[in-house]
């Protein structure tokens, strides 16, 4: 485990409670291949404690867990869907079901495993306990899990949600201009495998639309932000979807625009952009958080309006002039590890 365990601390003693007053907390989930449901499900239990219910072939929960409800699902709507209707058609069958229900399963559980992940959806976690997941994914990895760099179609990726210090605009707003000033170096030092960034799931925010809010006179309402939001990114495949938290906010707002029963309002930025590296012994869910705890520290940092407007001057086509990537220029400019010396 090589996390920075002091950005964390520090990221927990600056901003460590809702503006409720209630501990911060995140919600992670992983997609990987290599183990079956079960298997998942019982090391879970063994790290969190619960009870597994089995809700499908391709749906378990771990209930009463320490931190709440697991999910471990097959990550794909299609795949649960048959299972849900062959399920029925067991059940209804005069045949002895026992065994071939199990056999059946068995079968089409393994075949659907090879195309699309697994995947673990963890309730809410404080994030002084974050590193209990540490120990957890070696666990995984050891017991034979694989990530998205193991096959060509394994676009395997890691989902970060965290809850919010605050939810005025300008939080929001700040935090918005602190991902697009990074994103390059967030990037470069996630390394996106080639599988994810074909997909569209992890767009990132057009030029046109950064640029708009790093404009230094752009201070909009949080109607007017969300609108803004809405007419450049009707959509929730963005590397950093904001559409839970908007919902959370005005639902009416966005379900105006947006009709994907997908979107779930929540409290809480939806992170997309990390490979899940699983099989690697070098990489664990802390080298995900440290990335998107730069996030955090620049959104609360003077330096980010003098950045914001740089990188604007960048984005509009000469207005300034880079002396070098930008990645590599904004990592210097904070005095955060570059993306070169990483790897």
């Amino acid at each position: 485990m090589s996390g920075n365990q002091s950005l964390l601390e520090d990221t927990i003693k600056a901003r460590g409670n809702t503006q409720d007053n209630k501990p911060r907390r995140l919600g992670v989930e992983i997609e990987f291949a290599g183990l079956s449901g079960e298997e998942i499900v019982n090391e879970l239990k063994r790290h969190f404690g619960g009870c597994v219910e089995h809700l499908s072939p391709f749906e378990i929960e771990l209930r009463d867990s320490e931190f709440g409800t697991f999910k471990v699902e097959l990550d794909s709507n299609q795949v649960k869907d048959f299972g849900e209707k062959a399920e029925e058609f067991l059940q209804s069958a005069e045949v002895e079901r026992a065994d071939l229900q199990k056999k059946f399963f068995e079968t089409v559980g393994s075949l659907a495993g090879a195309l699309v992940p697994w995947e673990i959806v963890a309730p809410p976690i404080p994030f002084k306990d974050l590193p209990r997941l540490y120990q957890l994914i070696e666990d995984l990895r050891d017991s034979g899990a694989s990530g998205t760099r193991l096959a060509p179609h394994y676009a395997f990726g890691v989902h970060l949600n965290p809850e919010l210090p605050a939810l005025d605009v300008n939080t929001i707003l700040r935090y918005l201009q602190a991902y697009c000033c990074l994103y390059d170096w967030i990037k470069e030092t996630e390394k996106t495998d080639l599988s994810r960034r074909i997909t569209p799931y992890i767009n990132h925010f057009s030029k046109e639309y950064v640029s708009k809010i790093l404009a230094p006179d752009y201070a909009p309402s949080l109607e007017e932000l969300i609108d803004d939001y809405l007419e450049f990114n009707p959509t929730r495949n963005r590397s950093l979807d904001m559409l839970p938290l908007f919902q959370y906010l005005d639902k009416e707002r966005i379900d105006a625009v947006i009709d994907d029963e997908r979107v779930k309002p929540r409290p809480t930025f939806h992170y997309r952009l990390p490979n899940c590296d699983i099989d690697d012994p070098g990489w664990n869910l802390d080298n995900s958080l440290d990335t998107w705890l730069q996030v955090e520290q620049l959104a609360f940092d003077k330096k980010l309006s003098e950045i914001a407007t740089e990188y604007q001057g960048i984005l509009n086509e000469g207005t300034t002039k880079p002396s070098e990537p930008w990645a590599e220029r904004v990592a210097h400019l904070l005095g955060i590890t570059t993306p070169s010396s990483l790897h």
